[in-house]
């Protein structure tokens, strides 16, 4: 494989994730504006059906919006987490696309936090993922896999950044999968 290939079929990245936006004009102010994406590319679609653009987020890959007039309005909890990232369940319908994190250096989150905060977005705290039983701490712990923030674009679409701080190794794949027929399993973990 070359390098950079992780899969069979050779692929080294994602060239772009589509999204569904209500406003395009709202989004491009949000993501080249805000969180400084250049946008590379607009296409207004054939026989009146929207609006396709894509920015650039950096080392080959692409986020794109849909923009379609006659698009249903979002439903949070279903469509997209109707709560912020510790701030109630963040369950989503099968088929949906949860949240988007775009990987930045684990060494700089606190800047990039900041500058969210002085953009005027709302942004959790950092988050160090760990092994804790929470999964999640506030401080570096020495089981901490990932840092993270998290906020919400105008449409309420959950967005993360995201760094590692090491890298994955065989002993980190340690559960099996999950079945449909486990859900009562798993719901009844959860306290009463």
């Amino acid at each position: 494989m070359a390098e950079n290939e992780t899969t069979k079929f050779g692929v080294s990245g994602i060239n772009h994730l589509a999204l569904v936006c209500k406003d395009m004009k709202v989004t491009v102010d949000f993501y080249e504006n805000v969180l400084g994406f250049p946008l590379i590319k607009t296409l207004d679609l054939p026989f009146g059906s929207g609006q396709h653009f894509f920015f650039d987020i950096g080392g080959g890959d692409s986020l794109a919006f849909f923009w379609f007039p006659e698009a249903p309005d979002s439903e949070p909890g279903i469509t997209h987490p109707a709560n912020g990232f510790g701030r109630g369940p963040l369950t989503t319908a099968h088929a949906t696309m949860n949240h988007v994190a775009f990987n930045i250096d684990a060494d700089r989150i606190e800047e990039v936090q900041k500058r969210l905060v002085d953009a005027g977005v709302d942004v959790t705290p950092v988050i160090n993922h760990d092994h804790s039983e929470t999964q999640a701490s506030l401080e570096l712990t020495d089981s901490t896999f990932v840092r993270s923030i998290y906020f919400q674009d105008p449409d309420g679409i959950m967005l993360e950044f995201a760094g590692w701080t090491r890298a994955m190794t065989p002993e980190d794949v340690a559960h099996e999968p999950a079945t449909d027929a486990d859900k009562g399993k798993y719901l009844a973990m959860r306290p009463q």
